[in-house]
């Protein structure tokens, strides 16, 4: 069964305060494993891989970059040789995955579906268990320390759903946890 969510991208402000999430830079729409411990576990692969690589940009990147990594991990189950071959992709490479013709048998694969960039104005569609706002603070050439990124995860289903007040959700949600990615992964993922 899938568990739907939306993830808010947003930027920092002052030290110690995360950004208001009704200005929002990028929002995520994620169809299946959008329960807490699966997000905030890959919010902090993510983390980890952009401030190993040098590669932190703020919000919209990490949004972006955070489709990607789920993108990756859908596609390798195409990409198993032990699968069924109606169920697999003949690739040697990423640009063989590209191709249609290597595709035609597949019906919707899962890598190319389950997750969109929302536009933030609107909402959520209604139909989503959680909801989260994933603070990116700026980060300095130089910076000893990494910054920490706040999160936020709703309690599940604490908020508007499908009554004409989606676009309020984000607003309105009831939160399980507000503070740092690690100590969520330690709390809300340690309560699961």
């Amino acid at each position: 069964m899938s568990t739907r969510c939306q993830l808010r991208f947003v930027r920092t402000l002052e030290a110690g305060q995360t950004a208001d999430p009704a200005d929002p830079v990028a929002q995520v729409y994620t169809h299946s494993d959008g329960y807490p411990s699966g997000v905030l576990k890959r919010l902090q692969e993510l983390k980890q891989l952009l401030e190993a690589t040098t590669s932190v940009r703020g919000p919209s990147y990490a949004a972006a970059q955070y489709v990607f990594l789920e993108k990756l991990a859908s596609l390798t189950l195409y990409l198993d040789p032990d699968r069924e071959a109606r169920r697999r992709v003949d690739a040697h490479s990423p640009a063989d995955v590209c191709q249609p013709s290597r595709m035609q048998h597949l019906s919707q694969p899962l890598f190319l579906l389950g997750h969109g960039i929302e536009d933030p104005r609107a909402g959520i569609h209604g139909d989503e268990e959680y909801l989260y706002i994933v603070a990116i603070p700026p980060y300095e050439l130089g910076q000893i320390e990494p910054p920490t990124w706040q999160v936020a995860v709703s309690e599940q289903c604490g908020f508007p759903r499908w009554d004409d007040q989606t676009e309020g959700a984000f607003s309105e949600a009831t939160w399980q946890f507000e503070g740092s990615l690690t100590a969520a992964l330690e709390t809300v993922c340690d309560g699961l």
